[in-house]
């Protein structure tokens, strides 16, 4: 039987907070979810309230794997979209609809569905010239919106020697330069160092932030590390993270962080937000990091919940190049 509803670790529903403008998840990879139906998972984040979902396809770990072409995987996209429309049109047949956006002239998500393509620095040792060529056709898709995620990984699993990582990395920057696309930067630090922020930081500076814009995907560092990026002009993406007990580091730089530079994600199937943590993520929970963000800005800072709310569904709009009409 389909699962339609957010649940607990006993199966028991719970319900995700309403929104006050239209949810962005700006990196979720619904293409590596396990336990969850990618279709389902559409159609809750629906419910949910997001309005767009930016899918991360990496043309060296997706592509020759799990899906043997490039195109084969945006099929599989495509079908999953297809799939969730006509479980969200059994639904709207129930009286069951996602929450109207009031204000907004927002598309539904099954018409806003992205993708950001690239090489993940794990793989950076296989970027020749046929995975250069799958990125290229992943990038020619009518869904693409940038390109990432890219970047340096000094953490338990970045075996790769930084200098090979950093020349991948420039790659793909040059590349986004070339096709004017914003870039999703992916970031690890080795254990009690900030090496990897201070070398991308460095390297923004001498290849240049790309025009359209670049974000740091999944932030989980505090307000320091933080500040050379948004000196620089980068968004700064905030996921389930910043909703653990002990990420007070994590909400000090959401505080912190510029309005026009605060965006929201979930990096499904990856660290599922506080009430769900354990769980699986999925698109739909970013409805509580999107909570979470309003609520830690509204003591933190005096702004009203809604004000959040309105930048984090424009910012994410502005960083892909898609219409967020002013209300």
């Amino acid at each position: 039987m389909s699962r339609l509803a957010l649940t607990d670790a006993k199966g028991r529903p719970v319900e995700t907070p309403r929104p006050l403008a239209p949810l962005a998840d700006t990196h979720g990879h619904i293409n590596c979810l396990r336990d969850h139906d990618a279709a389902e998972a559409l159609t809750r984040a629906a419910l949910a309230g997001v309005r767009l979902l930016v899918v991360p396809l990496d043309a060296v770990e997706d592509v020759g794997g799990p899906w043997p072409t490039a195109s084969d995987l945006l099929t599989w996209l495509d079908d999953q979209v297809e799939r969730a429309r006509e479980l969200l049109d059994a639904r709207a047949r129930e009286g069951v609809v996602p929450p109207a956006a009031d204000g907004w002239d927002a598309p539904d998500l099954l018409d806003n569905v992205r993708i950001v393509a690239g090489v993940h620095p794990y793989g950076a040792d296989r970027l020749d010239a046929a995975r250069l060529a799958t990125l290229d056709e992943l990038l020619a898709s009518p869904r693409a919106v940038g390109v990432g995620e890219i970047g340096l990984d000094l953490g338990p699993y970045g075996e790769l020697p930084l200098a090979l990582q950093e020349e991948a990395f420039r790659r793909q920057l040059r590349l986004a330069h070339e096709r004017g696309l914003p870039v999703e930067l992916h970031i690890r630090d080795g254990q009690d160092d900030t090496r990897a922020h201070d070398l991308a930081a460095r390297v923004l500076m001498e290849e240049g932030v790309p025009a359209a814009g670049c974000d740091l995907h999944c932030f989980t560092q505090g307000s320091e590390v933080m500040e050379p990026f948004v000196r620089l002009g980068c968004y700064v993406a905030f996921g389930g993270a910043a909703t653990f007990r002990r990420s007070d580091d994590v909400r000090a730089a959401l505080a912190a962080c510029p309005e026009e530079l605060l965006i929201t994600e979930t990096d499904c199937p990856y660290m599922a937000p506080v009430p769900l943590r354990g769980q699986e993520c999925e698109p739909a929970m970013v409805a509580f990091t999107a909570a979470l963000a309003a609520q830690v800005r509204a003591e933190c800072c005096g702004v009203p919940p809604k004000q959040t709310y309105a930048a984090l569904w424009r910012n994410a709009c502005a960083l892909f190049g898609l219409d967020a009409p002013a209300r």
